[in-house]
């Protein structure tokens, strides 16, 4: 069984984590296959949006344990890394991706879930750090990318204290931007899927990664980088195309060029 299933709808490719019976615990293999998909994805130009779940009653319930008890310091070193390169791919993919944590996001799967564009959660999702619990840290960008959602007071209660909180708290706090019903979740996450992939691709392609580059860099900088993609776009068709479209009062027809 492979540990992630990918399937399409329309324009939306969603990749499911299917160890349900290890709560889709993130061992080697499946950060493997998760690379594997990433790379299918960025060659695939019908994909315009990516939604992540998990199958079963967990998102993923952190990295697996049983796997990482062996672990000799350089292990734990090259599974972090493997980890982390496993997530940047995904977050660098062009199309946006968002997460529909449909239960347990712990660990790992918390980092996973922050790797992507934006979170939507059941109701019944729980999100959580507990690695100190194991005398162990973060180890997949939980220190950094969580800071960036939630600021970093909540990033060390959630961090230090090991504590899990709810989808509400999540909520509240910015950590997911929207909660559903269990029963109604992947299919808001698709049809938010559905909506970028009516929007430009080349624009949402360059406004995602203006964003994400600009987090890294000072005020000026960032501000330069929109100025420079903002000229980039203006030459490509697509903006001729959704501005006539404006000016004549119809939906526009992107080529995505």
């Amino acid at each position: 069984m492979e540990p992630i299933r990918c399937e399409h709808r329309g324009p939306v490719a969603v990749l499911t984590l299917n160890r349900p019976e290890a709560l889709n615990a993130l061992n080697r293999a499946t950060l493997e296959a998760l690379r594997g998909c990433c790379a299918q994805l960025a060659a695939d130009h019908s994909v315009r949006a990516v939604v992540l779940t998990g199958e079963g009653r967990a998102f993923a319930a952190g990295a697996d344990i049983a796997e990482m008890r062996g672990h000799s310091p350089a292990d734990a070193t090259a599974f972090s890394r493997l980890g982390h390169a496993a997530l940047a791919d995904l977050e660098g993919l062009a199309a946006p991706t968002i997460a529909a944590v449909n239960g347990y996001a712990l660990g790992g799967g918390c980092e996973l879930a922050c790797a992507c564009d934006w979170i939507y959660a059941s109701q019944r999702a729980r999100f959580g750090q507990p690695e100190v619990k194991l005398g162990v840290i973060p180890g997949f960008g939980g220190t950094s990318r969580l800071v960036r959602r939630v600021g970093v007071a909540w990033a060390k209660e959630l961090v230090l204290s090991g504590e899990p909180v709810d989808a509400e708290t999540a909520l509240r706090i910015g950590l997911v931007n929207r909660t559903f019903p269990p029963e109604a979740l992947l299919d808001a996450a698709v049809k938010a899927g559905e909506t970028i992939a009516a929007r430009s691709a080349v624009a949402v392609a360059a406004a995602k990664r203006v964003i994400q580059e600009g987090q890294g860099a000072d005020l000026h900088v960032a501000h330069a980088l929109e100025q420079e993609a903002f000229g980039l776009v203006s030459a490509r068709e697509d903006r001729a195309e959704g501005m006539d479209a404006f000016l004549e009062k119809r939906d526009p027809k992107f080529p995505g060029r």
